[in-house]
């Protein structure tokens, strides 16, 4: 996330998120990085591998390296680390990058339980520094909506181009501008479980294309049976397929193809959410 959203919330928001479809999406963005080669190891045979062996050790370690590199997937925006920990299983090396340290927290706790290696970094994306290129970057679950300036979020794609692997893949998903003006517009949404409830209260303005939300959230805590409050302020901003593809266009970045996001078919005037694929396509071939 790149607001200073997700501080108290942290602790409760894998509750309230429960009923997300996480390894739907998972499946997805693996089926689409192996599509496009993300995680292919370079060196293990053939002629690649009698190619570097000929060219010495110097050689073979520094394309081992690189093979390292596209296999890495970088999860930005990737709060408390569930998306992260899927990939991970799914065998990609992974580095996940967030701005709230509180979520970071939990992703960390995550990790330990896991026993994975997943690499966190606490940074805002319009600040965005690795030691190394990376395969691919994934942002899922609308952490796009939260760049309220546009050339914030050519800014973004600039530094996503910057560290790409020669043809990596830059995969993100964002709520469109009809999501806030037709679906979510300005309401209140309650919900009632057993041991979570929350009320969203949803402002839309038209002209600024910012979505603002109160949420507020009450969770039951055991065994005193006593529900703790917490309640945080969002911003967000609608933007249109064709806007992305020019903030892709400017950053440097080749746009490949759109999806509607919960379909996986032509993007349509009713699309809530899309999936934007696109390449890198500056550095020469290595």
């Amino acid at each position: 996330m790149v607001s200073d959203s997700y501080t108290g919330f942290a602790e409760v928001y894998d509750e309230l998120m429960d009923d997300v479809p996480y390894e739907e999406w998972a499946r997805f963005l693996i089926s689409v990085l192996r599509e496009y080669g993300v995680g292919d190891r370079v060196i293990g045979g053939g002629e690649c591998a009698q190619q570097v062996a000929a060219k010495g050790m110097e050689a073979k370690l520094r394309a081992e390296n690189l093979a390292a590199e596209r296999n890495t997937v970088l999860d930005l925006g990737c709060g408390t680390g569930t998306l992260t920990e899927l990939m991970y299983r799914a065998g990609f090396d992974m580095i996940g990058v967030d701005n709230s340290e509180e979520m970071l927290e939990i992703a960390l706790r995550k990790r330990e339980r896991s026993g994975s290696d997943i690499l966190y970094l606490l940074q805002d994306m319009r600040e965005l520094e690795l030691y190394g290129t990376v395969g691919a970057v994934c942002s899922i679950c609308d952490s796009l909506n939260y760049i309220l300036e546009e050339k914030d979020m050519v800014k973004v794609f600039s530094l996503v181009n910057n560290y790409l692997y020669p043809g990596g893949i830059f995969l993100f998903d964002f709520n469109t501008v009809y999501k806030y003006e037709q679906v979510i517009g300005d309401a209140t949404i309650a919900e009632n479980r057993e041991d979570c409830s929350f009320i969203w209260e949803n402002y839309y303005d038209g002209e600024s294309r910012i979505n603002e939300y109160d949420l507020t959230i009450f969770v039951k805590r055991h065994p005193a049976e006593y529900f703790e409050k917490f309640a945080e302020t969002h911003y967000q901003k609608g933007y249109t397929l064709e806007q992305m593809k020019g903030f892709l266009d400017e950053a440097g970045l080749l746009f490949v193809k759109a999806l509607d996001a919960d379909t996986h078919g032509e993007v349509r005037e009713e699309s809530e959410r899309v999936y934007v694929i696109a390449k890198e396509c500056g550095k020469c071939p290595v």
